[in-house]
């Protein structure tokens, strides 16, 4: 069994991993909300900027109905941008806006008569530079105009990615579902191997579709998207008619023990590494439960401010950072604790953090688990003095058990 340990010790993606990237940077974090569990809460869309957000975007964090000419554009008052990307995402392919960084260094604008893809969801990641060479980052997301009387689901993973075995097909609408069974129908799930796939709603907005166990390595996926002219609400039709696929990958599973301080990394069955970690402290304890990576960032920051922490700690530069929940529970690299924290006690605010060094270090434990890491694996955290992570934050539907997920779908 090889044994990571805390001297063992990113920045920047190194080639080969781009499909496993779901996107360059992430932007304002802090750590758990007021209810007081589970990890790393991030600023919600439409929850505006932080106090002392160097970087500005436009649209707005949230921002919903953008017209298809925009304006989009990023911008800092000093320094220099680094790099900006601005993609569309959750519609099962990846397309990137065609931008360039102004010759001061200070704005990024599309190029001239672009126009944006309507009824879609875009991401906006930078990282600027300041005059003395630290990074600070910010992510946001926008949606861009539906046409009247149409709905559109955003849906992940990737068209064509490889993913980990955890991966679940994760629909958003854009309108509320009223007839959740005629959509639920029109979304064909299937696998070679074959497995059954079942539906599940929370709510009205949200349909997540899985096996009764973890998938197959090497299982390919076909989602077969069939909601144009379907009604999903009175008068109310979809517009989407495609198909797309994605494959899974080796099996990895990593449990991390919030008691031992560790995490055990499993690749298709074998102990891979044992890995020291620090998890939540006693009064911002780590969600217990299997939850899956969705988004892999190399660098991020992490504000307090953002979810009710004041000014307790504001990190432009965390590096390694793998999204856990949607309410912001993080697997990342620190590099400002001591090493002796790692494998010892528990000083996050919910967060799991693994050794690592100021602007990454592929040799270091958070940068040696994250260039090992897929969207769509999964980390289990047990013994934490937490609740269980719900099933509906992030991709955490493998909490519940198969019969109580088969009773929220709507053709039962």
């Amino acid at each position: 069994m090889a044994v990571v340990g805390p001297h063992v010790t990113c920045l920047w993606k190194r080639a080969g991993r781009a499909l496993a990237v779901a996107g360059l940077v992430a932007g304002l974090a802090g750590c758990t909300g007021a209810d007081g569990g589970g990890g790393f809460g991030i600023g919600l869309p439409g929850a505006g900027r932080a106090p002392g957000d160097v970087i500005r975007v436009s649209p707005d964090d949230g921002g919903r109905g953008v017209p298809a000419e925009g304006p989009v554009e990023v911008r800092i008052d000093s320094g220099r941008l680094e790099r900006v990307k601005v993609a569309q995402v959750e519609d099962g392919l990846r397309a990137e806006v065609a931008g360039e960084i102004s010759a001061d260094g200070l704005r990024w604008r599309p190029r001239p008569d672009t126009r944006l893809a309507l009824a879609a969801k875009y991401s906006v990641d930078a990282v600027a530079l300041d005059a003395h060479g630290r990074r600070s980052a910010r992510h946001t997301t926008f949606t861009t105009v539906v046409p009247e009387s149409r709905f559109i689901g955003y849906f992940k993973p990737e068209n064509r990615s490889t993913v980990g075995t955890g991966m679940i097909v994760s629909f958003g609408f854009s309108l509320p579902i009223v007839n959740r069974a005629e959509v639920e129908r029109a979304v064909r799930i299937t696998s070679d191997p074959p497995v059954e796939i079942v539906g599940h709603w929370f709510g009205k907005e949200r349909l997540d579709f899985r096996p009764a166990t973890y998938w197959r390595p090497g299982t390919r996926v076909t989602v077969e998207l069939g909601l144009r002219d379907v009604e999903g609400a009175p008068g109310v039709y979809g517009i989407q008619r495609k198909t797309v696929g994605f494959t899974v990958g080796r099996s990895q599973v990593s449990l991390v023990d919030a008691a031992a301080h560790t995490m055990e990394v499993r690749r298709d069955g074998e102990v891979l590494a044992t890995l020291p970690i620090t998890a939540g402290a006693p009064k911002t304890t780590t969600y217990n439960g299997k939850m899956v990576v969705t988004e892999l960032y190399d660098v991020t920051r992490m504000d307090g401010r953002t979810v009710g922490f004041g000014g307790e700690y504001d990190i432009k530069d965390v590096p390694h950072a793998m999204r856990l929940t949607d309410s912001g529970t993080f697997l990342h690299g620190n590099y400002w604790a001591s090493a002796d924290t790692f494998g010892s006690a528990n000083v996050s605010h919910g967060c799991v953090g693994l050794r690592d060094e100021k602007g990454g270090s592929a040799d270091a434990p958070g940068g040696w688990f994250f260039d090992r890491t897929l969207i769509g694996d999964v980390v289990e955290v047990v013994n934490s003095r937490d609740r269980t992570v719900a099933a509906d934050n992030g991709l955490g539907g493998w909490n519940m058990e198969w019969k109580a997920w088969r009773a929220g779908s709507a053709l039962r």
